[in-house]
């Protein structure tokens, strides 16, 4: 295992350390419990957004906290779903009296912790809702799930709906919202290479040099099938087709594209795929409305692609438009 790391036992507290010291204008971290809030929160009259999951996954979420998007990112342990105080605590230093939305990937742990941190949260008497993303196309149930897993559409919603946080919707419209951002999203991906959890010091999974998973989960977990490595064209053919083919897309429709780099894969590799991919969607008359290419949903140092469509409504593209100041600004959001 080769990693710029210290100690493994130290990765999320230093890269955590490390974010506070490079953005204390936009973002503070506290410790015990983890999380990474708005310098400015709570910000008054406004619906405070909150999401989280494993580290190791970075930009999402702590990449995202800040002006337009999150007021609070709960990170647990590497691919390990954070504990209900972290969102507990972060509910409570960036609540303004309006309400949480949490936005919840759908993973066993995340839901279980958040729904935990919900009820404390409602026994105080602040209003919450959670909103379940799950996105995923290439597994109905898997080793962390009950249901689709939660990926691409995640980053979608945090950006759509922290735009009309910020512009003053109530918790219901802004609940509302997540959950069409969530109905109207579909993605799938695929992995070239394993990643290498620093505790565990080895491989998630093991594939051979001409070998490629199909469907892999953003933990390393398996997908829905290993195969002999083919073309950049035919892995966005697989991908495109598997997810137009699930909502279903249709002629007419206006859709923002998301190709993702699972933290490995280059950009010149990426803007290949988005390449076949807008070949695929024009020819079956859908109009690519909005795009997003680069690496936003990580699993670590893994090399391959996710692909999330999301369809718009002129509500959706209107927010998407909005202005953002956030760390995430460096991954072009």
């Amino acid at each position: 295992m080769k990693k710029l790391i210290n100690k493994p036992e130290d990765v999320v507290n230093e890269s955590l350390e490390g974010l506070g010291l490079a953005f204390p204008e936009l973002v503070k971290v506290n410790f015990n419990p983890n999380f990474v809030y708005r310098s400015d929160a709570p910000v008054k009259n406004k619906v405070a957004v909150i999401s989280g999951g494993g580290s190791g996954h970075e930009p999402m979420h702590v990449g995202f906290v800040g002006k337009g998007m999150l007021d609070a990112a709960c990170p647990g342990q590497v691919f390990t779903s954070p504990t209900p105080d972290q969102m507990y605590e972060a509910a409570k230093k960036v609540n303004s009296g309006k309400g949480i939305l949490f936005i919840v990937k759908n993973y066993s742990g995340d839901i279980m912790n958040f729904d935990m941190a919900a009820d404390l949260l409602r026994g105080e008497g602040i209003e919450v809702q959670s909103v379940i993303i799950d996105d995923d196309v290439a597994v109905q149930n898997s080793l962390y799930t009950q249901g689709r897993r939660g990926v691409g559409t995640t980053v979608l919603a945090e950006k759509i709906v922290g735009a009309a946080a910020e512009k003053g919707y109530p918790l219901d419209k802004l609940t509302e919202l997540a959950k069409r951002v969530n109905a109207n999203g579909r993605s799938m991906g695929m992995a070239l290479t394993p990643c290498t959890v620093p505790m565990a010091g080895k491989p998630t999974f093991e594939l051979a040099e001409d070998e490629m998973e199909i469907g892999i989960g953003i933990h390393g977990e398996p997908g829905r099938e290993r195969m002999k490595l083919k073309t950049a064209d035919e892995i966005t053919e697989i991908l495109a087709e598997t997810i137009i083919n699930d909502l279903p897309y249709k002629s007419g429709d206006e859709v923002l594209a998301f190709v993702n780099s699972m933290g490995g894969t280059p950009d010149i590799e990426l803007f290949i795929v988005y390449r076949k991919l807008h070949k695929i969607l024009e020819s079956k008359g859908i109009k690519i409305a909005r795009k997003l290419i680069g690496r936003y949903i990580t699993s670590l140092e893994m090399q391959g692609v996710s692909i999330t469509l999301l369809r718009l409504d002129e509500e959706m593209k209107s927010l998407w438009d909005e202005p953002v100041l956030t760390p995430g600004l460096r991954w072009g959001i």
